[in-house]
């Protein structure tokens, strides 16, 4: 807006001034010719004709104007320099011609030199009486040098109030977009999870103060929530697991007491058997389930970077970790494909996720099947069963928590596919389910790859105690959450 109010303002007043300097210039230059022929005519009259060279070599260095002086008939009396020798004749041309006419003339013309010359003719008369010609001339670059002076100086003058008011404007800049530099730091630490610098709520305009101070109470509320959330999950994880262990415990105990035909036995309708094994079942789904629901706010809870880690170790590691159960169902594990390296994923995200689909694939997995552990080029894991599969349509719906296909066992929660894509999205990855050939289930594990690092010797994990061991197992015996392939 300046450049053009600047642009709009300067142009039009350096063409006038330019105009004005070189209709000044010009009238100077009239002027002075009448003068000097005013004086070289009393000269001439009075036969002083020496003094003509002196009296036009000090206008001359005083001024840079060249000077002619003819006589009546044109001949040159004097001249400034020796670009015109005396005694020649000049009657022949226009100026100089009206001049002994009685006629001024004023206008450019090339000089000898090739120059353009701004020049003024007057005629050395006293009434009538015609006794010479005199020609001024200037050249025109010190017109043209006076007019650039004018332009640079409106160009300077031009550049300071720009300068100004672009110190003024960066200011004023600054002051209306502190609060929102603020406000951009100040979301970036709550996306992170927590809020250490509020934004500022004292400079910046009224309405971006007021923004400022909605988004401080906002956050405040939601850090509030937040912490709010945590404590109740850390409280109900101790609150829950608790009552629900001891009434396990005791069913057990009198499931046990019936078995030995103990004294408990004759007081104990034949008819309850079998409600006391499904009451015992349905008491250790519920426990699974807290632990499920337990596990899965804490991880919504939480806000982890995906760090590097070694994806081959990992398989290796719950592959060994799971083989023995495998076992026990005559179904063999096997990892296949070639080493992929380390991928980005949060701490423990790969155990959690291998486990889950692991524990599903055994559910469904008839014996003498195999699971397949199968690694491709670009950090992508497939978990391959040879069960009953699922329809599209259960796929499509597989991740939803506490679905269950209705062909599924009773004994799952429905969570164990939820929590395996959060993590997965958490690592920054994705998680599909697609038929696999020749029928069962293709649970697909794209992650991003990581910088490459030192290899280290796949072990089994020491605090791995089995399956599922991720979810918190303080006291209680570890689980794997989700049960079944429903929850999948």
């Amino acid at each position: 807006m300046a450049l053009l109010v600047l642009a709009g303002l300067e142009i039009p007043l350096g063409y006038l001034y330019a105009r004005g300097e070189e209709s000044r210039v010009a009238q100077t230059v009239e002027r002075d010719a009448a003068m000097l022929a005013e004086v070289t005519e009393e000269n001439i009259e009075k036969g002083n004709l020496a003094e003509l060279p002196r009296l036009i070599g000090d206008y001359t260095a005083r001024t840079g104007g060249r000077v002619v002086v003819t006589d009546r008939d044109g001949l040159v009396l004097a001249a400034s320099g020796s670009a015109v020798p005396t005694g020649t004749d000049l009657s022949a041309q226009p100026d100089i011609a009206a001049a002994l006419r009685n006629q001024p003339t004023t206008g450019t013309s090339t000089d000898t030199d090739g120059d353009t010359v701004l020049y003024a003719t007057q005629p050395g008369a006293s009434g009538t009486t015609i006794r010479g010609a005199l020609r001024l001339t200037y050249p025109t670059t010190m017109m043209a040098d006076r007019v650039h002076r004018i332009w640079l100086a409106l160009a300077l003058a031009g550049a300071c109030i720009v300068a100004a008011i672009a110190l003024a404007a960066l200011a004023l800049a600054r002051w209306i977009t502190r609060p929102v530099r603020t406000l951009e730091r100040a979301t970036r630490q709550l996306a992170d999870g927590h809020l250490a610098n509020p934004p500022d709520t004292n400079t910046g305009p009224p309405e971006l103060r007021s923004l400022a101070a909605s988004f401080t109470r906002t956050a405040t509320r939601l850090q509030h929530l937040l912490d709010a959330q945590h404590a109740f999950a850390a409280e109900a994880s101790h609150q829950l697991k608790t009552p629900l262990t001891a009434l396990r415990l005791r069913l057990r105990l009198r499931l046990r007491l019936r078995l030995r035909l103990e004294n408990f036995e004759p007081y104990l309708d034949p008819r309850a058997h079998d409600s006391l094994d499904e009451t015992i079942e349905e008491v250790e789904r519920l426990a699974r389930m807290v632990h499920g629901l337990l596990a899965l706010a804490r991880l919504e809870n939480t806000a982890t970077s995906p760090e590097p880690v070694d994806l081959d170790a990992v398989v290796a590691d719950r592959a060994a970790t799971w083989e023995p159960f495998a076992a026990e169902q005559q179904v063999t594990l096997a990892v296949t494909g070639p080493a992929v390296g380390q991928v980005r994923a949060i701490p423990g995200a790969l155990e959690q996720i291998i486990d889950n689909l692991l524990a599903n694939a055994l559910r469904v997995s008839p014996p003498g099947t195999t699971i397949t552990l199968a690694r491709t080029p670009g950090a992508e894991l497939h978990i391959i069963d040879q069960g009953p599969g699922m329809s599209q349509a259960e796929r499509d719906r597989a991740f939803d928590r506490f679905w269950r296909a209705s062909t599924s066992h009773h004994d799952g929660t429905g969570l164990g596919l939820s929590i395996v894509r959060h993590l997965v999205s958490a690592s920054g990855g994705e998680i599909t389910l697609h038929a696999a050939p020749g029928g069962g289930l293709d649970a697909d594990i794209r992650l991003h790859p990581a910088a490459p690092r030192s290899r280290r010797i796949p072990t089994r994990r020491s605090d791995t105690t089995g399956p599922g061991s991720w979810v918190d197992t303080s006291g209680s015996t570890p689980v794997a959450v989700g049960g079944e392939r429903d929850s999948g």
